[in-house]
């Protein structure tokens, strides 16, 4: 029952007035400095997962922007009840390039790495075992006023711990609306080479700003395909701008 408690406050705060901030932080390469509550609750599977975590980011200067979160799991998948930190991570984000494609569509070059360190004990059904680097490359294009595409590429490896190695291409399309609202499509179809299969998922996110620092948000995700590793996604995330 709190879950959906949650739910529908936040439902009812996407109908107050606000003002929209000038980028919005759901765009992984907007200039913004932020940090993120968040909670999912997944249906597995195997069981159910749910996911409270911290997502920021704060720009060191014009060209570079620092990402940061942490990730703490609640978890039946073993058949028992488990819970603790699964990961945390940074990435760091360089703006090489901005300009006008030849179509005069305004965008943005970002070249970057994630690192990512496993805290959890995959008996418990916790975390993947492994801490890895995943180099990536993507570009925010303005295609027109009020709309951002965002297309990613990102190659995850292990350092230490259990192999991995996947490379994920990801296309984000971010839709400003009225009254400061805002509409987020995140499809991501990753192709994992040690088990060649394809764990695709799609997000949706609908969000308000409520001042030019508060902002709050609704996703629902689903995993696409026959290799999907869930099958549906329920959230919410209460944002700070600074």
């Amino acid at each position: 029952m709190k879950i959906y408690s949650i739910l529908v406050t936040v439902f009812g705060l996407l109908f107050l007035n606000s003002i929209l901030a000038d980028e919005n932080a759901s765009n992984p390469l907007a200039a913004v400095s932020n940090t993120d509550f968040r909670f999912k609750t997944f249906d597995l599977e195997t069981g159910d997962r749910q996911e409270f975590f911290i997502d920021g980011a704060t720009m060191i200067n014009p060209k570079l922007k620092l990402k940061y979160n942490a990730h703490w799991w609640q978890t039946d998948v073993t058949g028992r009840d488990e819970n603790g930190w699964e990961s945390a991570g940074i990435t760091l984000i360089y703006f090489p390039k901005q300009g006008k494609l030849e179509s005069g569509l305004p965008y943005k070059v970002a070249v970057g790495f994630e690192w990512i360190v496993d805290l959890g004990d995959p008996a418990k059904g916790i975390g993947t075992g492994a801490d890895q680097l995943a180099p990536f490359i993507g570009m925010a294009i303005v295609a027109k006023p009020g709309l951002v595409l965002i297309p990613l590429l990102q190659h995850f490896a292990e350092y230490n711990g259990t192999d991995v190695s996947l490379t994920a291409s990801r296309l984000i399309a971010l839709k400003t609306l009225s009254n400061a609202k805002w509409f987020k499509l995140d499809l991501k179809v990753p192709y994992d080479w040690n088990s060649e299969t394809w764990p695709a998922s799609v997000e949706f996110q609908l969000g308000k700003n409520y001042s030019p620092k508060f902002g709050a948000y609704i996703d629902v995700q689903a995993g696409l395909g026959g290799d999907k590793s869930y099958d549906s996604v329920v959230g919410v995330g209460f944002r700070f701008i600074y």
